[in-house]
């Protein structure tokens, strides 16, 4: 056990650091070849973060465990919302004023509850997923065109200006790119690894570990880059993170394994899981659009999130098998 255990600590810190290395090499060479820093921050960095769900999900399905696949990208969404923008609403409040964001809230919304019909009949299938990475395909040529058009407007972009690594010869940029690839590569294989094995001795089910230990662990970019927002009063980014990260869990990391490894999904996801994602995201909607001005999250509302954090983790210590 200590083995499996050390394996899930190694995993999560090459992961979280190949990340980085991959976001800032692609950023680096995106922004060599002249193309906008906004389109940069909603494409590639929002990819990048959560690049460590998308692979973790992926050598999960190969290996035969889309339950944990599963469960990390709705455990990812759940932990976004609650403890990402919870810790990041206290530090700070977070006010919107991207008109690109406020146009991506109703989006996450409308994907999530795609997510919920496509499943209510307790499969993940290769239509699923097809259908949920077409939809992700759409989901990018939407961002990329709404960039060019509000590359000199929109409030994101002096943020992202600002947050771009600093300028990088082509080769470095590129080194990055691939070596950070390579390693999430790795660093993915040894954490599903580690991972299955602490599930298979403890008997817990593969879709709890990564509900929660997965799902926290591949969250830390966000939490980390939503704090550093928090903390530099860039608040859209803070609440932009997490927004584009659920958007690509819902539409990618859920897909990959419907596409890989077709199955039926586990006891609680449909009746507990996916629920509580509609509803955090429904919350999530209702505090951060402003119908009736800008965008809000108070402090207040960051506990409530928090709070709503911990009462998930409880809920799942009672009800999980």
């Amino acid at each position: 056990m200590l083995v499996d255990c050390i394996a899930i600590v190694t995993g999560f810190i090459l992961l979280i650091w190949s990340a980085d290395r991959f976001i800032v090499g692609a950023a680096a060479t995106a922004r060599n070849f002249d193309v906008p820093p906004l389109i940069i921050g909603l494409t590639i960095v929002g990819f990048g973060t959560s690049a460590p769900e998308m692979m973790v999900a992926g050598f999960a399905s190969y290996e035969g465990s889309p339950a944990l696949a599963i469960g990390n990208a709705l455990g990812s969404n759940i932990t976004n919302i609650t403890l990402v923008l919870g810790v990041a609403a206290l530090i700070a409040p977070l006010d919107i004023h991207s008109r690109i964001l406020k146009k991506e809230l109703p989006i996450l919304l409308l994907a999530t509850l795609m997510a919920l019909a496509l499943l209510r009949d307790m499969t993940l299938g290769h239509l699923d997923g097809f259908i949920l990475i077409s939809l992700l395909v759409l989901l990018m040529w939407w961002i990329t065109r709404q960039g060019i058009r509000n590359q000199a407007s929109d409030a994101l972009t002096q943020e992202f200006i600002e947050e771009l690594p600093n300028e990088m010869p082509t080769s470095h940029a590129l080194f990055w790119l691939i070596a950070g690839l390579v390693l999430l590569t790795i660093s993915s294989k040894i954490l599903v690894w580690g991972a299955v094995n602490i599930a298979i001795q403890f008997g817990v089910s593969e879709l709890v570990i990564g509900l929660t230990i997965i799902a926290i662990g591949t969250s830390l970019p966000e939490l980390a880059a939503s704090i550093t927002g928090a903390l530099k009063n860039e608040h859209d980014i803070a609440i932009g993170n997490v927004v584009g990260s659920n958007l690509f869990n819902t539409l990618g990391v859920l897909a990959i394994p419907g596409l890989i490894a077709p199955s039926e999904l586990a006891e609680g996801i449909l009746e507990r899981d996916l629920p509580i994602v509609f509803i955090l995201t429904i919350a999530l909607f209702v505090m951060a659009y402003g119908f009736r001005g800008q965008g809000r999250i108070n402090r207040i509302e960051g506990g409530i999130l928090l709070s709503a954090f911990f009462a998930y983790q409880i809920l799942l210590f009672f009800t999980a098998s």
